[in-house]
């Protein structure tokens, strides 16, 4: 087994692709590139030329693709900034799966947790927490807090998922 050193963005691109829990690396880009199971044997250097090509998002293409959901799902237009908070969130998770669940697993207040897969753990954690589940994902959210806790709480996000804090801070003035 060989190491490689792969930056953020690629390392999180690759494990978004993640079928089940202990897939490792190789078995996901195998998976991807449509390569056979490893069966030991190397592939040739004269045939990486006719491997398929991957696309990787380079962060500015990842911003934008963010801003194009956004747009699309019309989080902007909205009138209530719970459906906007919503379709953020929403959005986020959309583009990048294991960056939104590793950002929202260490995001509690106090005494509560802001973010579950099932209604019934919200419930428990607190009395009027009007749980609302996030368009699109598995994932639920508490929707009882103020409009800056919401912010609050998109920008841990944002800046655990690494975007830049302009495009963090015009999202955040949208709810």
């Amino acid at each position: 087994m060989k190491t490689i050193e792969v930056d953020e963005a690629l390392y999180r691109y690759i494990a978004s692709h993640t079928l089940h829990i202990g897939e490792s690396a190789s078995e996901i880009l195998r998976r991807m590139l449509n390569l056979p199971p490893a069966d030991g044997d190397e592939v040739p250097m004269a045939n990486v030329e006719a491997l398929p090509a991957v696309s990787i998002e380079p962060p500015a293409s990842r911003e934008s693709a963010f801003r194009q959901r956004l747009a699309e799902c019309q989080a902007g237009e909205q009138k209530k900034a719970v459906d906007r908070f919503l379709l953020i969130l929403s959005s986020l998770y959309g583009l990048d799966k294991s960056g939104f669940a590793e950002a929202t697993e260490s995001l509690m207040g106090r005494t509560r947790v802001y973010f579950s897969l099932s209604e019934a753990t919200l419930l428990k954690n607190g009395r009027h927490t009007k749980p609302k589940s996030i368009p699109d994902t598995p994932y639920w959210v508490i929707t009882n807090t103020n409009t800056e806790r919401k912010r609050n709480m998109v920008e841990h996000i944002m800046t655990e998922m690494r975007f830049p804090e302009t495009l963090t801070g015009e999202v955040c003035s949208m709810i």
